[in-house]
């Protein structure tokens, strides 16, 4: 069996500059790139699977310690909760799993933790576990764990959830605790969805998505590259829900149109494939090594764009003075819609920060909006299924504003708000997304 005692070290690493809000598991997984490709799929396993479950598994191993470790053995308390992560839910052979794992801790000078590691994990292994049965998938976690406890999710997005969507709220813990579907956006510059599955190979099943005319999802997630076409631009990796942005824009040819805070650039492309003929089309975000991805994307799909780097709450410091007819605003927000896909923010949000973010979004909203025509639109985003930044934003935006007009979304996806529509993430389906249309009134 190939070792894999140094992904299980990097993944600890990881994790404890997680723990201590130094980054997140993207930025972070760089220190993965010493690996080789099997042991760095096994290290992004362990930390994605990891602040997955992360909260259950904190509940399991509360009740295995005789007391609670010191804050200096933060990382043997990491490599506890990667071993019973690996004991229930990878198929690692339990006595590797215990054994590499305690093997772990004389890396991080700590042989004492051997003994409490390889007695903790046998005992869970003794008292929780038998056979084959001890695989725990996230479609039986019901079945198999305390209902008070399969949630795994923080104590205040819990409360949150139930708040907002105490109807849908279950379903939304369950959707959260799954792996994400992959999701392709197929470009109709080059083909149809049904002319691209053609190009499929058999062993690749899909089915096409319910909402988006231009979107298909494989049963499993492959390379990029091994895609029809992928690296002449016939398709993107995109969301169900996010290919929904650019359709609600009402594109037209001659239109001038900016992206607000566009990274990584999925829906900046979308519009370019949509409309190839608009007068201008201009990606903006904060950050500059964000951009890098936003002019890969657009080159592989041959889109003109101009990107700029600035902020959108200060648009003298970058805008022209050319107004535009179309403004989408993909506000920055707490990424709760996307937690699958990021599980990383179950460890990284607080409540407080929900308030912080509602606050940027009004103050981008009111910066953004003196920049769009009369009788332009503006399409407000986010990945957030927390009202506070979404209809409750809006509502306060046009509260203020004579000229902001609240345009319906008529649509047969997503849930009707005060103002706009929300999607909730579904299982094997979209991600949690919300939208709201404002047009400028004269």
């Amino acid at each position: 069996m190939i070792k894999k005692t140094s992904a299980r070290i990097i993944a600890v690493k990881i994790l404890l500059r997680l723990r201590q809000q130094k980054g997140s598991l993207a930025s972070e997984f760089t220190l993965a790139n010493e690996l080789d490709e099997q042991e760095k799929r096994f290290a992004q396993e362990l930390c994605y699977g990891l602040c997955r479950w992360y909260f259950l598994l904190e509940f399991q191993l509360s009740d295995l310690l005789e007391k609670p470790l010191k804050n200096k053995d933060q990382d043997i308390y990491l490599l506890l909760l990667l071993g019973l992560y690996q004991l229930q839910f990878m198929r690692v052979a339990p006595h590797a799993a215990i054994n590499e794992t305690v093997d772990a801790a004389v890396f991080f000078r700590k042989p004492w933790a051997k003994k409490l590691i390889n007695g903790v994990l046998r005992s869970f292994q003794r008292e929780h576990m038998s056979g084959d049965d001890s695989i725990v998938s996230a479609n039986d976690i019901n079945q198999k764990i305390p209902s008070a406890d399969k949630i795994s999710h923080p104590q205040w997005l819990q409360e949150a959830i139930v708040k907002a969507w105490p109807a849908q709220s279950k379903a939304i813990f369950s959707a959260n605790n799954q792996h994400p579907p992959f999701t392709l956006r197929v470009n109709q510059q080059h083909a149809s969805v049904s002319e691209y599955t053609q190009l499929l190979v058999d062993d690749r099943s899909f089915q096409t998505t319910s909402y988006s005319d231009v979107g298909l999802t494989l049963e499993k997630a492959v390379d990029v590259n091994s895609l029809p076409n992928f690296a002449q631009g016939h398709s993107s990796v995109q969301d169900e829900a996010a290919q929904l942005a650019a359709p609600l824009l009402q594109l037209a040819p001659n239109q001038r149109v900016l992206d607000a805070c566009c990274a990584p650039g999925g829906k900046t492309c979308h519009i370019g494939e949509m409309e190839p003929s608009l007068s201008a089309l201009v990606g903006l975000d904060l950050e500059e090594r964000r951009l890098v991805r936003v002019k890969e994307n657009l080159q592989r799909l041959n889109i003109n764009a101009d990107i700029i780097c600035g902020d959108g709450t200060a648009p003298d410091t970058w805008w022209d003075g050319q107004l535009f007819d179309r403004i989408l605003l993909d506000a920055p927000c707490s990424a709760t819609g996307v937690i699958r896909r990021h599980p990383d923010i179950k460890l990284l949000r607080q409540a407080q920060d929900v308030s912080d973010v509602a606050a940027l979004q009004l103050r981008l909203l009111n910066a953004l909006w003196p920049l769009l025509a009369d009788g332009g639109i503006l399409l407000y985003a986010t990945c957030s299924i927390l009202p506070q930044e979404n209809t409750q934003v809006i509502e306060q935006f046009i509260a203020n504003h004579d000229n902001a007009q609240h345009d319906v979304i008529e649509a047969e996806w997503g849930i009707t708000q005060p103002y706009g529509r929300q999607l909730l993430p579904q299982t094997k389906g979209h991600d949690g997304f919300y939208y709201a249309r404002l047009i400028k009134s004269k």
